[in-house]
Formats: C-alpha cells, sequence, structure tokens
C-alpha cells in the first residue's frame, strides 16, 4: 500500500543538492519512502507536518563508529590514555562483548545518532569474541526496530599480542574464517539496490591488528562482491612508528601495495598524511572519514580536511567510537569540526555549510550512496527538521545553512524522518524508551566491567 507524508509550507529547504539552493515557502511531497516532488504541492497525504517554522536538511550520515563502545563511555581507567595504550586496556573488557550487549549498545547509539539528526549510520564492528562469532545479524536487527538506515562491516583481526598486535587471542580469527564469513555475510546481508537499508563493507581493523595478507584477500574479495572497503589509518604516529619500524614504509603506501586505493576505499581519520600522499588520495578518489572530537580526545592530531577539500578527496563526517568520543551526535561533531579548523586553519577554514556538506553529499559520497546526502526530486526521504523559533537559535537564522556548524544545536531535533517514517517527533524517540534502554544499557557495562 502507498505511503506518503507532506511537509507543508517549509520556512527554510536546504537541499544540499547540485545547484545548493535554499528554497522558501516550499512543500515536500514523500511517498514511499522517496521525494516525490518539492515545490507547490497540491495533491492530500496520508500525514502532514506544518513546516512554517521548520529548517529542513537532508539527514546527516554517519561514516565511522564502533556502537559497541557505548559500554565504554568514560571510564575513568582509560580517560588519558593514547590510542594504543587505550586499545590494550579496553580490549581486556570489549573481549567479553556477547549478542545481547550489542544489540543494545548498537540500538542505544543508533537512536542517539538519531535524535541529532543522523539517518545513516556505518558502524565499523571487527569485535568477534570465539564465543559470538557472528554479530551482524544482531546490529541489524537493532537497525531495524529503530527504523534507520546501515552499513554494518565485516570487520576483522588476525594479529594477537602474541604476534605483535593489540587485542587478545580470544577476539582474533583465522584469514580462512574471516575469508568464510565475509563472504557468507555480504551474501546474506547486503542489499546493493537504490534506497536499501542495509549493506555490507569489508573492514579489516587496521594496519597493526591484521597481516598483510588479510588486508590483501579482503581486497580481493571485496571487489569480487562488489562491495567497498573501510580500515583506520594513519590516526596516529604511533603507527606510522609502527610500519616503518616493521616494515620501513609508511600506512598510505603500504595500503597502496595491499590494493586498498581506489574510490571504493575510505580509510578512518587519515590524520597523518604528507603532500604527496594527499595528491594520491586525490588522484584516486579515495576517502577520508573526519573524526575530530576522538582525534581530539586521544591527542591524535588535526587532519589536514582544508586542503583534502580543496584537492578533492571525499570526505564525510564520523563520531567515532562512542569510548573515544563519549558521545554520539554528528551535529556536535559538526560544530567541533568548524571550530576546531577556525583554530587551526583561520579562513582557510571549511565555512559552516562546507561542514554542512561533508556530513551529507560527501559521507554519501563515501558509502557509494548517490541518492543519499540531499533532497532532490527522486532522492531518498531522509531528512531532519529545526523549529527556528527555539531558543537556542535566536538570533541564528540569518544564514541557515551554517548556523548549525557556527551556532550549533544543543538540543535533539524537532523531526527525524527515514525513509518517509518519522522516528524522532518533538524531539523523542517514537519507537524507543530513552530511559528503559539506558537502563539496559548500563547493566551490560557493569557486566563486562566486573569481567576485567
Amino acid at each position: 500500500m502507498s505511503k506518503s507524508l507532506l511537509i507543508r509550507n517549509i520556512r527554510h529547504l536546504v537541499t544540499c543538492d547540485d545547484q545548493d539552493r535554499v528554497l522558501e515557502h516550499v512543500n515536500v511531497l514523500i511517498r514511499d519512502g522517496v521525494i516525490a516532488a518539492i515545490g507547490a504541492v497540491g495533491e492530500p497525504a496520508d500525514e502532514v507536518i506544518d513546516g512554517s517554522m521548520l529548517a529542513v536538511y537532508p539527514g546527516l550520515i554517519n561514516t565511522h563508529h564502533h556502537l559497541y563502545q557505548i559500554l565504554t563511555r568514560n571510564l575513568p581507567e582509560v580517560q588519558n590514555l593514547e590510542l594504543f595504550d587505550w586499545l590494550r586496556a579496553l580490549y581486556q573488557i570489549w573481549k567479553n562483548l556477547t549478542p545481547e550487549s550489542v544489540y543494545d549498545s548498537s540500538l542505544a547509539g543508533m537512536a542517539e545518532l538519531v535524535k541529532y539528526g543522523c539517518t545513516t549510520v556505518f558502524d565499523h564492528h571487527y569485535v568477534f569474541p570465539n564465543a559470538h562469532p557472528d554479530l551482524l545479524p544482531t546490529q541489524f536487527a537493532a537497525a531495524k526496530r529503530l527504523g534507520v538506515r546501515m552499513t554494518v562491516s565485516r570487520g576483522s583481526m588476525d594479529l594477537s599480542e602474541k604476534d605483535g598486535g593489540l587485542p587478545p587471542d580470544s577476539v582474533v580469527q583465522s584469514l580462512e574464517t574471516v575469508l568464510r564469513d565475509s563472504e557468507e555475510a555480504v551474501r546474506t546481508w547486503h542489499d546493493p539496490a537504490c534506497y536499501s537499508m542495509r549493506q555490507v563493507v569489508l573492514a579489516p581493523c587496521s594496519p597493526f591488528s591484521v597481516s598483510a595478507d588479510l588486508m590483501r584477500e579482503s581486497a580481493l574479495l571485496a571487489r569480487k562482491l562488489g562491495v567497498r572497503l573501510h580500515t583506520h589509518l594513519a590516526e596516529t604516529k604511533d603507527e606510522e612508528t609502527y610500519l616503518l619500524k616493521k616494515l620501513g614504509i609508511r600506512p598510505l603506501a603500504y595500503m597502496q601495495e595491499l590494493g586498498w586505493i581506489g574510490p571504493d576505499v575510505w580509510f578512518a581519520h587519515g590524520i597523518h598524511f604528507n603532500d604527496e600522499e594527499l595528491k594520491l588520495l586525490a588522484d584516486t578518489g579515495t576517502g577520508v572519514a573526519h573524526c575530530p572530537a576522538s582525534n581530539m580526545k586521544l591527542s591524535s592530531g588535526v587532519a589536514r580536511i582544508p586542503e583534502m577539500l580543496k584537492l578533492g578527496i571525499p570526505v564525510g563526517l564520523a563520531v567515532d567510537g562512542s569510548a573515544s568520543n563519549d558521545g554520539s551526535s554528528l551535529m556536535e561533531e559538526m560544530r567541533i569540526a568548524y571550530l576546531l579548523h577556525r583554530l587551526t586553519s583561520g579562513d582557510q577554514a571549511p565555512s559552516g555549510y562546507d561542514i554542512l556538506k561533508i556530513a551529507t553529499r560527501g559521507s554519501a559520497r563515501l558509502l557509494g550512496r548517490s541518492e543519499l546526502g540531499q533532497i532532490s526530486v527522486g532522492s531518498a526521504a531522509d531528512l531532519f527538521a529545526v523549529r527556528e523559533d527555539r531558543l537556542e537559535l535566536a538570533g541564528a537564522t540569518f544564514d541557515v545553512t551554517s548556523m548549525l556548524a557556527t551556532v550549533g544545536l544543543k538540543g535533539p531535533v524537532d523531526y527525524t524522518i527515514v525513509a518517509g517514517n518519522i522516528l524522532v517527533k518533538g524531539g523523542s524517540l517514537v519507537e524507543v524508551n530513552d530511559r528503559e534502554l539506558s537502563q539496559k544499557v548500563h547493566q551490560h557495562s557493569l557486566s563486562l566491567r566486573s569481567k576485567i
């Protein structure tokens, strides 16, 4: 049965389309999860939203996360550690993950993202304890419950502490197991169709927890199956030192040797690239997920985003794992990104609207989803809306394209809509009870910590 939604008389519609149009006092008609018309739409709809006080935007797209890390937010034992020591400490907790804790933490992280305007989530899951080797169905079930559009990685690690890596033996797997399970995950869960609600990416964890053979074979398998590739890269100087000492090669050159370059690849962080490496990324269309809050918290550094944008490198925005951010809000991430680059790059920094475009069109490009990230006829009906008469936006609506990055938004959005379905209304989740879910996650966190 056909389903329709009309947002009527929108005060400001920020389309992020190819013409960067900002439309006033227009209607948007959504039919069967797709934007059917924009303008003076006269036909009736099953549900109508009054848009006369709303600024409406394309849904934000998160391009790097570790949702299970919701369970280890704000732990005092790791707050002042940098990446390698931080990982060693937390792996001792994460090795005890269960399907139930992954389900509830995934649901909580996605729900938090959705409350702040995110409509598509990519989760880089790579911790598969020996007792629970298949957690993707759990994550997709959580996404379906909430109604969010989701891409999940079949991540992997095969270098444990005894091999010179960071994770314990109980969360690494053999190359054969990873490749078998990766192919099965893609064939079972990946939907390549336009407007798909679920997709799968192959995503070995990092150069310091994955062997060269697994990296190389994962790239070959991904291209055989027609899915994308993702990993952490150039996040810290420790990673660079590790590879130079072990192999005598810089991280990006190592990835290039293994076939990890091209428009179907994006790296998380990408902080420590030199000039030549930036040019290689631009020439090959290889992308970067920018994680400013995480990079600041772990003292990793500042990615060269202004230069990447000028070179045309695909750049998206991400919150990264909640434990290295302690939040799951792309709305907050936009303002952090704006302020960070103003501080470090001055007048060369991206504008507020540039940051919004990174979080929408740029992120959609990383995921290979041209139907996402903009409000145009034929695009997926993924969007969020904010009342312009909110106190925290008083006097700020002269430039609605930039205000969410320059001024920021201190509370949940008024509406989040995914595939034409309202997931957030009046700042509250429609289908999920916040407090009940928070209590469940807290109990999982207590249980995990008790096993250290």
